[in-house]
């Protein structure tokens, strides 16, 4: 049996126009982010000018309108681009899903002269963006944050620390959730807030297991002052836009882990149909053929689960719960899945001369991040059966 190159993705898209989207994201991935991807992650090397990149080529904005400078693209469509990305690396497919997010509230709260003065920029003019909702005692309980934002005058002081910032240092602005009232969810307000703030400032990055190309710091406010105008939203409406933001944002994160184990897949299929052993192709042994049509199948049923989602909300259906359900199935297959291919090529799958290794690596913080995958099994119990009682 001769080996396999891996095929590219059979993507049932809904115009040409997306079809020579995904040819373009293709061929940027192939060319500019996946030859550089591994060096890149182990030096632990953030690649600002793959952002430049996709920013020049309209692929930081695309489901926001083609008014501000976005693509107007349908998220059907925009979560098949940033699963290519994953593929090729997920630091880059991840930190388009975040500043997707971190653009979001502007996007869908702001008032029609804040998205003018600042949406052009965020979507297409080179910014880069990061939200900024957890914090150092508040993760999953997120309306329980501490950061404080004061009115003094026309301005409101920020004082406080948001940890687990994906691009914390590095992104050109940051979506920040305060508190500006009382205590709970009631009492959140959210504001637009520029890097080069007096005030803020970034902590060293965290030393993580992978992703290590992505910086995730704490970042610091001391006293920083925020003009009303980069109020965003009503005062105390902070986490109904920060809840509202996670549930597109777990699609991305969905959709990024199908691109990860899609890319061990296809490493393991590479591996199994060339490395013979007895005399024959690895993959003619029926244990890892099996292992490997399990694999594709879990990844195949995640890919429709986030489609679905992704249809509902173009269709400005509600899509909380699938949006739950997505990031934890496609998550918890990414999982499964790359440490299936580091069994796949066995001691090789677990040297740093193959990619499943750090596939695997990665794929354990998209069970994490936006909301745990406990969490997300709290959200669609919530819907299958109502609140808890206390």
């Amino acid at each position: 049996m001769p080996d396999r190159a891996p095929q590219p993705v059979e993507r049932q898209l809904p115009t040409d126009e997306a079809r020579d989207l995904i040819s373009l994201v293709r061929d940027i991935a192939q060319r500019e982010i996946a030859p550089k991807a591994a060096e890149e992650e182990d030096a632990g090397r953030f690649p600002r000018e793959v952002f430049t990149l996709l920013s020049e080529s309209g692929l930081l904005g695309l489901p926001y309108d083609a008014e501000y400078g976005g693509g107007d693209q349908p998220y059907e469509v925009y979560l098949q681009v940033l699963e290519e990305l994953g593929a090729a690396r997920l630091t880059v497919g991840l930190g388009v899903s975040v500043h997707t997010l971190a653009s979001y509230a502007l996007a869908a709260y702001g008032t029609k002269e804040q998205q003018v003065e600042h949406l052009p920029a965020m979507l297409g003019g080179g910014l880069l963006g990061a939200y900024c909702l957890s914090e150092p005692s508040s993760g999953s309980d997120a309306a329980s944050l501490r950061t404080k934002a004061v009115r003094d005058g026309d301005d409101w002081v920020i004082t406080g620390t948001k940890a687990w910032i994906t691009h914390g240092g590095v992104a050109d602005f940051y979506t920040v959730m305060a508190r500006t009232g009382e205590e709970g969810p009631r009492g959140i307000t959210a504001f637009l807030v520029p890097a080069d703030a007096e005030g803020l400032s970034a902590a060293v990055p965290e030393k993580k297991m992978g992703m290590k190309g992505s910086p995730t710091a704490q970042v610091h406010f001391d006293g920083v002052r925020v003009p009303d105008a980069r109020r965003i939203g009503e005062e105390g409406q902070g986490f109904a836009i920060a809840l509202s933001a996670l549930d597109s944002g777990r699609l991305g994160i969905a959709a990024c882990a199908i691109g990860v184990a899609q890319a061990a897949l296809d490493e393991a299929v590479v591996y199994a149909t060339g490395r013979q052993q007895f005399g024959r192709p690895i993959a003619d042994f029926q244990g890892l053929r099996f292992m490997l049509a399990d694999m594709a199948t879990q990844i195949e049923a995640g890919r429709a689960l986030y489609l679905a989602a992704a249809r509902l909300r173009d269709a400005g259906r509600p899509f909380a719960k699938q949006a739950a359900m997505a990031k934890l199935h496609c998550t918890d297959t990414a999982m499964k899945v790359t440490t299936d291919a580091v069994q796949v090529l066995g001691g090789y799958g677990y040297t740093a001369d193959f990619p499943v290794e750090r596939y695997m690596r990665e794929a354990k913080v998209l069970q994490i991040v936006e909301g745990t995958n406990q969490i997300q099994r709290m959200v669609i119990a919530r819907h299958l059966a109502g609140p808890e009682t206390r």
